[in-house]
């Protein structure tokens, strides 16, 4: 099932509310989204989840909205403000600082993440304070792409390879900018060549009266 992911929702909370809409038993999901994030987040049930693994390897496309001027513990909007500083950057001065954003680039994962250490996810090391080096991760952005820039909100349209923190995306741009950034919206709207458009709310699933017509909503591994 491809499911529009809402806002609020861990991707395992939202896998658990279809599996118990379904009243389906094996399940998994492909490619974690952070809670702030909204959009397509496939979802296999059954046999099916056997497949998971060919759908975390695809590339991914995104639509996100990064404050310019405030940095966070996070890099998004649920993180404690670290500092604040003047955006004194044009238009033009991000189209020109985004080209080096282009292609391969690397990337330090961010303390708040499921990346292990030691066996320990790093987002419980930071909320328990402490700081780990971490290793930059080689990922490949294939467009970024300025749709707006307006009252130090700027937004995007991001397609990049598995593996890419858009969080730590923005976090790295304003610091290239002299003015921090955090994430304050972000939308994935496509897996490989699987678009949102093809995805169900939890809000259709809902409404249907019993799991047998929920699961008509399914969609053969062959389709996807």
């Amino acid at each position: 099932m491809l499911l529009d992911k809402p806002v609020g929702f861990t991707s395992n909370q939202a896998l658990q509310t279809v599996t118990r809409l379904l009243n389906a038993c094996k399940a998994g999901h492909s490619g974690s989204l952070d809670p702030i994030a909204t959009g397509l987040l496939p979802l296999f049930f059954g046999e099916a989840t056997k497949l998971t693994q060919f759908l975390l390897n695809a590339d991914k496309r995104y639509w996100t909205v990064f404050k310019l001027g405030v940095s966070t513990t996070t890099y998004d909007s649920e993180g404690e403000v670290t500092a604040t500083r003047p955006v004194t950057a044009s238009a033009r001065d991000i189209e020109k600082t985004l080209v080096a954003f282009r292609g391969e680039i690397e990337q330090i994962p961010p303390m708040y993440s499921a990346i292990k250490h030691q066996g320990e996810a790093l987002y419980k090391l930071a909320r328990a304070g402490v700081e780990v080096e971490r290793e930059p991760r080689k990922v490949t952005v294939h467009e970024i792409r300025m749709l707006g820039f307006q009252d130090d909100l700027l937004t995007l349209e991001i397609s990049c390879t598995k593996g890419t923190y858009i969080r730590t995306l923005a976090h790295d741009l304003g610091e290239a900018l002299g003015c921090g950034a955090h994430v304050v919206q972000l939308r994935r709207l496509a897996t490989g060549d699987i678009p949102i458009d093809r995805a169900v709310t939890l809000e259709q699933l809902e409404a249907l009266a019993t799991p047998a017509e929920r699961a008509r909503l399914l969609q053969p591994v062959d389709s996807v």
